[in-house]
């Protein structure tokens, strides 16, 4: 399930690649996108050190997207917030951790299972930019240009 942070997080890079130009305030983007600044001011703080956006102080200061929005995927923002696109540990290609309570991986029928959901859902997310969410594609149209 997508947390609350990568929600947000999801909200607040859109809003950015809607706003290409200068650098948004986070607190125009919480007013504007109705998250709370302190979260939002956490999670922009992660999105930048992850390298999704860069950022800028002083009067005129604040984020902007660090590369096109066409170069930024729906999994890459979740991978920084939430972690894992799986739903357990062993199932994941980046953040894989043996289950404890399991005797044979390679026998176990919910991995396999759990695996083949994240494999589905990664192929959507990975190919999803933020420019497709500006031009309103269904991820299932979508061409595997990444």
């Amino acid at each position: 399930m997508l947390s609350q942070r990568g929600r947000y997080a999801l909200k607040a890079m859109i809003h950015l690649a809607r706003h290409v130009g200068g650098p948004r305030q986070v607190s125009a983007i919480a007013a504007e996108e109705t998250i709370p600044r302190k979260f939002l001011e956490a999670i922009m703080s992660e999105l930048r050190k992850a390298g999704l956006v860069d950022s800028a102080r002083g009067k005129l200061g604040g984020y902007r997207l660090a590369r096109p929005a066409d170069l930024i995927t729906f999994a890459q923002i979740i991978r920084v917030t939430d972690g894992a696109l799986a739903l357990i540990p062993c199932a994941s290609q980046n953040f894989y951790k043996r289950c404890e309570d399991c005797p044979d991986e390679a026998a176990c029928a919910l991995r396999r299972i759990i695996a083949q959901v994240r494999n589905e859902v990664s192929e959507v997310l990975d190919r999803t930019t933020l420019a497709d969410a500006l031009a309103g594609a269904d991820p299932a149209d979508l061409t595997d240009a990444i």
